[in-house]
């Protein structure tokens, strides 16, 4: 089966439309049982000027480096290539990237808490990067799944399946997707016997097993079976 490569249509389109940039924005981590979940914003650097002006093709003469390949829905990269192409959308998208701990998760359930990192994403862009986009209030952001937002004052569109088809959204998956692995990595030297190196806190048959064993960690989402029922079992 051929995998579908993200391109810029979108962000083409868009810009065409008067927007002065187009971010997209994903997030890793809604289904694990443990750590937190990790929001990226991204928008790609130099875009309008070349974009709007390349009369030919414009994604064949700005995506010369095959490495742009790689900017695609995290889900179809290794591990490996997905650490490759990081720097690689740090160099050519400016990047912003929000979390919400496993706490807050517990606190205001996760698609809340994917929302919230999601503006503490777009935050953190605008805020380090708020000299070199000056007009950012004018911009519209492209959101990975089938619902904006809430209670965000900047343009949106939902983009179901975006990550695959959307550049911006692509990048943004491949950065929330490696910043989480390394919090994982770094949980995982804290409290080695649940193996989070390897699942990242999913609920593989081994991290079940390590659960039942030892019960849950500092990091674990208390409201995420099998908490609840291991927490009941402890009380009989």
């Amino acid at each position: 089966m051929t995998k579908t490569i993200a391109t810029f249509d979108w962000e083409k389109k868009l810009l065409a439309e008067g927007y002065a940039y187009v971010l997209g924005t994903d997030e890793a981590g809604r289904g694990p049982l443990a750590g937190p979940v990790v929001a990226a914003a991204a928008i790609a650097k130099n875009f309008k000027f070349e974009i709007l002006n390349l009369e030919s093709n414009p994604n064949e003469q700005m995506l010369n480096d095959k490495t742009w390949d790689l900017v695609r829905d995290s889900k179809t990269l290794s591990e490996k290539q997905r650490e490759k192409v990081f720097d690689f959308i740090h160099e050519n998208f400016y990047v912003g990237i929000g979390l919400c701990d496993h706490r807050t998760i517990d606190e205001i359930n996760i698609l809340e808490a994917s929302f919230l990192a999601m503006k503490k994403a777009v935050t953190d862009l605008k805020t380090k990067f708020r000299q070199e986009l000056p007009n950012f209030d004018n911009n519209i952001i492209l959101v990975d799944g089938n619902k904006k937002i809430p209670n965000l004052s900047l343009y949106q569109q939902a983009v179901i399946g975006g990550d695959r088809i959307v550049k911006s959204i692509a990048a943004a998956s491949i950065i929330a997707k490696v910043a989480r692995d390394r919090i994982m990595l770094e949980m995982d030297a804290k409290y080695p016997e649940y193996g989070f190196a390897k699942h990242k806190g999913y609920g593989t048959k081994r991290h079940m097993e390590m659960l039942e064993k030892y019960g849950p960690c500092e990091i674990h989402r208390q409201t995420f079976e099998p908490m609840p029922t291991l927490a009941k079992k402890r009380k009989r």
